[in-house]
């Protein structure tokens, strides 16, 4: 018999595991989501991407505004769903609503845990030079992402990988491993395993400042600074006091500028580092569109030796 499954979730990163779950022997019968909120230049409310898939395909939605509103808690206990799969809601869920579903609330997280438990486990990785990176399914618990495990799979991190790019394939990789887990709930032959208790690490959501780059770092630190800020929150400096945003780079191989310095030639832009240059990809000053370093060199006026200001220095 097909487990009766209710999906929560959010933003596009869940689709692929919402639909995942439409295509496989389970019945999903309802989507928990979050409440349509404003978009675009006209800030009309909208319905979230999991909203939007879920009524495609006529699946009941339920948009709480809080997962503890009382009018949620009945519909959800009317619902009786077996399991509760989440992936990227973005709300906490307490003992009560824990409580509802048989088999629990399990949780996707794009992170081989006990590594990187938080918000932005993806830019996290990538940010602090990790080789490999992965998703686990655990049973929710009230405590930030400490749950048993259920399973876990790996994915090497490229070296030209943004945190966009990583996330997509655990996404897409990750809902195939959650529909694992739902098959072995139904089954009966699966156990959760408690996560180690030593190298624990966490991964808050990033902020705009952290976003901005210290060229006084080796190339590779600051590639994948600007790797794991892309797209969001963005990686960005300054330039004579304004900011400048900077997109994904390649490493050079000798090094010919100080840290921060700019050489700004016809067919590319070097920043120097610690160690090697960097060449600069696409660029966006402020008021401009993203365009090609070299472009923006081209239709830049810059000061004598200019140079990009480091974490630390006067704006």
């Amino acid at each position: 018999m097909a487990v009766r499954v209710v999906f929560a979730g959010t933003p596009e990163t869940a689709l692929p595991s919402l639909e995942a779950l439409v295509a496989s022997r389970h019945d999903v019968v309802a989507v928990i989501t979050r409440p349509d909120a404003p978009a675009g230049r006209g800030r009309t409310l909208t319905p979230s991407p999991v909203a939007e898939a879920a009524a495609r395909h006529g699946i009941e939605v339920l948009k709480p505004v809080k997962p503890s509103d009382p009018d949620f808690m009945e519909r959800l206990r009317q619902i009786a769903p077996d399991c509760i799969p989440i992936v990227a809601y973005g709300a906490l869920i307490r003992r009560e609503a824990l409580d509802i579903p048989q088999f629990g609330w399990i949780n996707l997280h794009f992170s081989v845990l006990p590594a990187w438990r938080g918000a932005a486990p993806v830019q996290r990785a990538i940010m602090a030079g990790d080789e490999v990176s992965g998703a686990t399914v655990f049973s929710l618990v009230e405590e930030l992402d400490a749950g048993p495990v259920l399973g876990t799979i790996t994915e090497l991190i490229r070296a030209d990988d943004t945190s966009a790019e990583l996330l997509e394939r655990l996404a897409d990789w990750g809902s195939k491993l959650l529909v694992d887990v739902v098959d072995h709930i139904e089954d009966g032959d699966i156990a959760a395993v408690p996560q180690p208790e030593d190298n624990i690490s966490y991964a808050p959501k990033l902020t705009t400042e952290e976003g901005r780059i210290d060229w006084n770092r080796p190339a590779f630190a600051v590639d994948r600074h600007i790797r794991g800020c892309t797209p969001a929150p963005g990686a960005w400096t300054t330039l004579d006091g304004d900011r400048v945003k900077i997109g994904p780079a390649t490493i050079a191989d000798d090094r010919t500028l100080e840290p921060g310095r700019l050489h700004v030639g016809k067919r590319e832009v070097r920043v120097g580092t610690t160690t090697t240059d960097l060449v600069l990809g696409d660029v966006q000053a402020v008021g401009k569109k993203r365009m090609p370093a070299a472009d923006w060199g081209r239709g830049t006026t810059f000061a004598d030796d200019p140079a990009f200001t480091s974490v630390g220095s006067d704006a």
